[in-house]
């Protein structure tokens, strides 16, 4: 396994050393960053906007909204679906935000 690219190998759980140092700083909550897509006068949007400030305030991962109303072309592609989050602008759920599911995507 010595003579192996370091690009085929992988750490076992827990392992200990330089490369597995470097797999947890990359997979660090705090290196991702969480946006909510919502509108004003949103009800489910509001209760996204709790889930998502508790979780990633417990997890230092730093947030954003952003507002279909002012964005035409976030209305256009989410306008039905709102609120919708993006975990590194990758979309992770929409209209209903399970603190659970989101603080596993933020962890793993």
């Amino acid at each position: 396994m010595a003579d192996m690219s370091p690009f085929f190998r992988r750490k076992a759980p827990g392992a200990t050393g330089a490369g597995a140092d470097a797999v947890t700083k990359a997979n660090a909550p705090r290196d991702h960053l969480v946006t909510l897509i919502r509108k004003p006068g949103c009800h489910l949007c509001d209760d996204a906007q709790l889930v998502i400030g508790k979780v990633c305030a417990d997890l230092g991962v730093p947030w954003e909204q952003k507002d279909i109303t002012e964005d035409r072309q976030l209305h256009d592609q989410y306008w039905e679906q709102i609120p919708v989050v993006l975990i590194d602008g990758r979309q992770h759920t929409f209209w209903r935000v399970n603190e659970e599911r989101l603080r596993t995507a933020l962890t793993e």
